[in-house]
């Protein structure tokens, strides 16, 4: 069995043990095959590959430059491959279990200043407005409102956000349960303005004969019948260039960010924040500890007697 079936056969048991999604399906396969490709140049397959062949493959990903996450994240994929590989008796060894993660500095995630997201839903919300009425400019701007909103108020994924069911706008109530990674339901909250922008965009959907049966908040004419991301993606840097915001720094997960440091900024607990994220380890919402540094830091400044 060569290494594509290998790799099928791992990708089988992350779909149908783990319930991983197929994006995370996609970056798997990706990792694996770019690995297996470099091992090949030498006459190897990736399935008999050893600790020094990967070492080798992951000091070339760094001398072409690719950040350390990356590093990271295709090394993550190696180690599951091998461990799935050792589970099933394909080999004797683990070559991942002696290999070092590749060292990386603390990188803060890119957000947005509590100003300048308001900036960004207070322009979606004029686009939507001054739209006239019953054209596909109006659809556009109306949707994207509605997104951002949500997005902004509950903290969603974006492939969560895209692929919400209609029944969320239905019962039009101040939380919803989403399911996430790894088939995980949470608990998310809805803003009042947040669901005001829904009810607008619900009755737009309403208005479309084509979408009557459709069971997705956002439908569209897509492979999945949902908005692609990439097209919400493509709205959002649009829509934050009408908005004076740098688009350089825009995409959906930023404002995910946002959801999460603005709450921490306010006082929320890291925890809290953890399972509104639906992050499965509180080591990943650490990446927000700075924030929750600063607050501390002003508080200290502010309230303790000895300081200038």
């Amino acid at each position: 069995m060569g290494s594509g079936a290998r790799i099928e056969a791992f990708l089988e048991m992350m779909a149908a043990e783990r319930g991983a999604s197929d994006n995370t399906l996609a970056s798997y396969r990706r990792d694996l095959e770019d690995a297996a490709l470099h091992i090949a140049r030498d006459g190897r397959t990736l399935q008999d590959a050893d600790a020094d062949d990967l070492r080798a493959f992951l000091s070339t990903l760094s001398a072409q430059g690719f950040a350390a996450t990356t590093q990271t994240r295709k090394l993550s994929a190696l180690r599951q491959f091998f461990q799935f590989l050792y589970a099933e008796g394909l080999r004797g060894d683990d070559p991942t279990g002696v290999l070092d993660s590749p060292k990386k500095g603390r990188g803060l995630p890119k957000t947005l200043s509590e100003e300048e997201t308001g900036n960004l839903l207070e322009r979606a919300e004029t686009d939507a407005r001054e739209a006239a009425p019953h054209t596909p400019e109006h659809v556009g701007a109306v949707r994207l409102h509605a997104l951002l909103e949500v997005l902004y108020a509950s903290g969603l994924r974006v492939s969560e956000l895209v692929s919400l069911p209609v029944t969320v706008a239905l019962r039009d109530e101040r939380f919803f349960a989403v399911r996430g990674k790894g088939g995980k339901e949470r608990i998310v909250p809805l803003s009042g303005k947040a669901r005001a922008a829904m009810q607008t965009w619900l009755a737009v959907r309403k208005a479309n004969p084509s979408w009557a049966e459709s069971t997705w908040l956002f439908p569209a004419n897509s492979e999945s019948g949902h908005l692609p991301r990439q097209v919400f993606a493509r709205e959002l840097k649009a829509v934050a260039a009408r908005a004076g915001v740098d688009t350089a720094k825009i995409s959906p997960h930023v404002l995910r960010h946002a959801f999460a440091s603005h709450l921490l900024q306010n006082g929320a607990d890291l925890r809290a924040v953890q399972e509104l994220l639906g992050h499965s380890d509180i080591s990943t919402t650490q990446i927000y500890t700075h924030v929750l540094e600063k607050r501390l830091a002003e508080l200290v400044q502010k309230h303790h007697p000895l300081a200038d």
